[in-house]
């Protein structure tokens, strides 16, 4: 055993987050932490880390144990590079380095820093930090964050953070590590190397806070968090599954029985008050007296017992008999609350087409020959590596408009448009308008943004005037928009044929390191996006502009910007639907949960009662029900469905169409 928790009480003003969470890590082991939103599985690992002492209990490491633990968020570390970030995370490397870099100007004759620093440099060399630069350049190569090693580290989009974060854990060389969340904006290649690494360190023990269920699969055992404290099930998420199932049904069946003894109590409690009163023997009075107090005491003890609650995986939960399964309906936790159009309609109209397209920035395409063909109650799943242009193909299909509410979301709000337009552009230019590019700064790059379309811009409606690829159909369908763009020749080929060739990674361009405005470019192909559809996007990333707004404030002002209807009883409903708490109404959203913002971020894609949702990377930092509750909701859903996941579990159940963007 290498770590021993015992958590007694860790509360938040009022409220008492944990009660007896209590468990321990033996060398070499995985511990998946899984548990509901806002148990506390953060505030564990920062009890651990040693960031949060505001708690009752104990927390033993062995002696000489080292820890090492990832970071969410990296507020206020945008100009240290990647590299140097790293390093400072690997114990001793910043003391020794800064006695190695400083004690020759100052030591003198004084021999006690040399002493120090002869000693700093032994220790340097045995934890093999001279050639530590180069390995972490080598391990960032692998993860595909070649040249990272010197751009600030507030360059990177989240996905590349994580990643970082992976590397430092990879050389910390500690005992234990804690890692939060780890495959959160992984793409599936990285996300497998992290797997096989997990899987390759028979020595070092890892306690990692996931709901990532290939992650869940490779682990020895795991810890779910609940009702304040915790409970350890052997084996990985399969074994979870079978374990968690017994243990409901057990945990329901013992409820039923407190139920029925307090049942018992009560009555036994008016029996002995009757008893009492018909009595005239002082003796049995007093017996009767004394029996009554025994069963009101018993039964007040009981009443301070909580209902417990129980979530089974609906597979799990469609086995049980229906006994079991009239108990479950009783104690079935609440989940989240998801109103979308079933599957009752589903006219199998055209919503998005894309055609032969080629997309590039400035000098560099990130992809081509991309086909997608989107109709209602269908699914598309896009599939590429970070940086391959999933995002930048996304919001150049949306083509959004300056002043829209969201960074992706429904850009035509209530615009009122021609059924359809064309829009023709010199060969590989951005599009612009009289005040040049339209575009705004991206977490990973520069969107095209689609300004209203003013009489500078040319409308027709003539086919003729729309030439196609070779392999595009005839025309696209009435109801649909078509944002066009001619073929470019030998300029165009001639990237084209780097693509052919394998070079299919996105490096930066020198403007792009320097945080400048670049815009994506449709070299070839055409897109076209039904102008009258509903668009609902789960976006990774919150608009800032919400972040310090409280919840419902920012509610209000999300419905505002969009012109939809809100009352404060219409946010009281969406609060309930989607467990926020009484207390979480006036919480900003900065501070809110990774699963809490989550929630908001579903709120916001389902506002406008979308035909079409586009969805990024959905299922990270929900918990397990929730992450159940909307694959379900999306299977019966009518309307089309254009995602990006990296969950094989949420990919099999919603299915659909895969088209490649970039290399496989």
């Amino acid at each position: 055993m290498i770590a021993d928790i015992h958590i007694t009480e860790k509360s938040f003003g009022d409220k008492t987050l944990m009660r007896d969470v209590k468990f321990s890590v033996d060398d070499g082991e995985k511990v998946g932490v899984v548990g509901r939103n806002g148990v506390g599985k953060s505030t564990l690992f920062d009890i651990l880390a040693g960031t949060d002492t505001d708690y009752t209990g104990e927390v033993i490491f062995r002696r000489g144990i080292t820890v090492a633990s990832t970071a969410q968020e990296h507020h206020g570390l945008g100009d240290q590079t990647v590299l140097s970030y790293i390093l400072a995370g690997l114990p001793e490397y910043s003391s020794l380095k800064k006695i190695i870099d400083e004690y020759p100007e100052t030591m003198g004759d004084n021999m006690h820093k040399i002493e120090e620093y002869t000693q700093a440099l032994e220790r340097f060399d045995q934890k093999g930090f001279y050639q530590i630069e180069e390995k972490i350049e080598r391990e960032l190569d692998n993860f595909q964050l070649s040249g990272c090693g010197e751009r600030p580290l507030g360059s990177l989009s989240g996905g590349q953070k994580r990643l970082v974060e992976i590397v430092k854990i990879m050389h910390a060389g500690a005992h234990l590590a804690l890692i939060d969340e780890p495959t959160n904006h992984m793409d599936y290649v990285a996300k497998q190397q992290f797997i096989d690494w997990m899987s390759s360190q028979p020595r070092q023990a890892m306690l990692i806070i996931t709901h990532d269920r290939d992650v869940l699969g490779r682990v020895d055992r795991i810890i779910e968090l609940k009702d304040g404290g915790s409970v350890s099930y052997r084996g990985n998420y399969d074994a979870y599954l079978k374990q968690n199932a017994q243990a409901t049904a057990a945990g329901m069946n013992n409820f039923e029985q407190v139920e029925k003894r307090m049942t018992n109590l009560k009555q036994k409690v008016l029996d002995y008050q009757r008893l009492k009163e018909k009595s005239r023997n002082p003796g049995t009075i007093q017996k009767f007296k004394r029996l009554e107090n025994e069963a009101r005491a018993e039964l007040a003890e009981l009443s301070e017992m909580d209902k417990p609650t129980f979530w089974i995986d609906k597979e799990s939960a469609g086995q049980l008999d229906y006994k079991s399964a009239e108990r479950y309906g009783k104690f079935k936790a609440r989940n989240i609350r998801l109103s979308m159009k079933d599957a009752a309609s589903r006219s199998q109209h055209v919503l998005v087409r894309v055609e032969d397209a080629a997309v590039g920035v400035g000098e560099q395409i990130l992809f081509e020959g991309v086909n997608i063909d989107l109709r209602e109650g269908e699914a598309v799943e896009l599939r590429g590596r970070n940086g391959a242009g999933k995002t930048t193909l996304i919001r150049m299909l949306l083509g959004q408009r300056r002043g829209s509410d969201s960074n992706l979301s429904d850009s035509r709000q209530n615009s009122a448009r021609p059924p359809r337009k064309h829009l023709s552009l010199q060969a590989g230019a951005p599009l612009t308008d009289s005040a040049g590019a339209l575009g705004a700064p991206l977490p990973e790059r520069q969107s095209l943004q689609k300004k209203s379309l003013t009489s500078q811009l040319e409308y027709t409606q003539k086919k003729s005037e729309m030439p196609l690829a070779s392999n595009a159909l005839t025309a696209p369908p009435p109801a649909l928009e078509a944002v066009e763009y001619s073929r470019i020749a030998s300029a165009s080929a001639e990237r084209s044929r780097s693509i052919s060739s394998g070079d299919t990674s996105e490096k930066s361009t020198p403007a792009q390191e320097r945080g400048a405005a670049v815009t994506p470019i449709l070299y070839s192909g055409n897109l076209f996006l039904d102008p009258q559809v509903r668009v609902g996007v789960y976006e990774q990333e919150i608009d800032e502009r919400y972040l310090a707004d409280p919840l419902e404030v920012a509610i209000e002002k999300l419905y505002l910007s969009r012109d939809l209807p809100i009352s404060d009883t219409k946010i009281r409903q969406l609060l309930a639907d989607y467990l926020f708490t009484e207390a979480d109404r006036m919480t900003p959203l900065k501070r809110l949960s990774g699963g809490q913002k989550a929630r908001f971020q579903i709120i916001a894609m389902l506002a406008n009662d979308p035909q079409l949702l586009i969805l990024d990377e959905p299922t990270n930092h929900l918990d397990l029900p929730s992450i159940e509750e909307l694959e379900t909701a999306l299977a019966k859903y009518s309307g089309a469905i254009l995602y990006v996941s990296h969950d094989n579990y949420f990919r099999r159940e919603i299915g659909g169409e895969v088209v490649q963007i970039g290399a496989a």
